[in-house]
């Protein structure tokens, strides 16, 4: 096992695209970090820098003591699992987990007792004379987990490795890969697009945008003080509302309405909300017209409009709803961010890419 350390890196393509720019975070030995953001933010092309398949243009990549920016990736003491599982499919599952431990002259009674431990670990050993192809798609996902595990690297690094996977298989399948990596203790680098997984997975979160870091955090500091509108945005199911709203008299007004105290400089603003710090009220101070409701079970979620603004508020009845209602806004809850930079409005996150405590 082995600390990762990034400083300063980045990725240019030919014509000057920026894919990843100047990028700094410390792993520690046995974390578990997660990659988050939307398509093309770089989190991959990150990934492949750490694991050698793209060139590093600045900066400097450690693994332990070593810098590796030049090294290949067999000589960087690191295991990959990818979305597509990279099986061979004329092998065994036996014979897959072991490829690269053979390739590396193994002893082999010390390559049969890795894999036959790993399959245990993994549920695998009843199909270990199997080929890829009789498997279902968790199954070889675990294969492809089961072959890192053999070569027991420094650092596992996963790229999207659920992603090919239907919904009910991927939430077990996140189960297994964090008790796993408990387990074994291992530093791992994990890329998703997934918000619902990065937070459900993640040690640490890091949140990319356009090729550079916009937070690092727990997960739940990263939900529960985004550094900017973009992470307020993005992490977090239903989304953070986001509504236009001025500071005005000590006071946040969307529209007409006084909402709660504000601490921060008068001027327009934009308002966060989270749908679980809003609930329905007679006496709330935002009216709501309802657009539709999805039913979740347990609770639901009734999507409308404030000011023409779209909004999100969860509760747990079951009632049939009127289609004009009141929101009351807990004043403790209020998230404002700068309009022009969309930098959050208190010193606990004016710095980009900070990281919380």
């Amino acid at each position: 096992m082995a600390t990762v350390t990034l400083s300063a890196v980045g990725k240019t393509y030919a014509g000057g695209v920026d894919a990843v720019r100047d990028v700094n975070v410390d792993i520690k030995d046995g974390e578990f970090v997660v990659l988050v953001g939307p398509s093309g933010c770089g989190k991959s092309t990150l990934l492949r820098m750490v694991a050698g398949l793209e060139t590093v243009t600045h900066g400097e990549i450690r693994i332990g003591d070593r810098v590796v920016n030049t090294l290949d990736p067999a000589d960087r003491d690191i295991a990959m699992v990818f979305q597509n599982y990279a099986l061979y499919p004329h092998m065994s599952v036996r014979d897959n987990m072991a490829y690269g431990l053979k390739n590396r002259r193994t002893p082999k009674d010390e390559i049969t007792r890795r894999v036959d431990e790993a399959a245990r670990m993994l549920e695998l050993a009843p199909y270990l004379d199997r080929k890829p192809r009789a498997l279902s798609g968790g199954q070889r996902q675990r294969v492809a987990m089961g072959r890192a595990i053999v070569r027991q690297p420094s650092a596992f690094l996963f790229d999207e490795p659920l992603s090919n996977l239907d919904a009910k298989l991927r939430v077990s399948m996140r189960g297994e890969i964090r008790r796993l990596q408990k387990r074994l203790g291992t530093t791992s680098l994990y890329v998703t697009h997934d918000q619902l997984e990065a937070m459900t997975l993640a040690d640490r979160l890091i949140v990319l945008r356009d090729g550079a870091v916009e937070q690092i955090g727990a997960p739940l500091d990263v939900y529960r003080r985004p550094a900017s509108s973009f992470v307020a945005a993005f992490i977090g199911s239903p989304a953070m509302s986001l509504l236009d709203a001025r500071v005005a008299d000590g006071r946040v007004w969307v529209g007409e309405h006084a909402v709660a105290p504000a601490t921060v400089p008068a001027g327009e603003v934009t308002l966060g909300l989270r749908a679980e710090d809003l609930r329905i009220a007679a006496d709330g101070a935002l009216p709501m017209r309802v657009d539709y409701v999805e039913e979740l079970g347990a609770q639901r979620i009734i999507h409308g409009f404030v000011e023409g603004q779209q909004i999100a508020v969860t509760e747990t009845g079951a009632d049939s709803l009127p289609s004009d209602l009141r929101l009351a806004v807990d004043p403790g809850a209020l998230h404002l961010f700068d309009v022009a930079t969309g930098r959050r409005m208190d010193e606990a996150a004016a710095q980009p890419a900070r990281e919380l405590a």
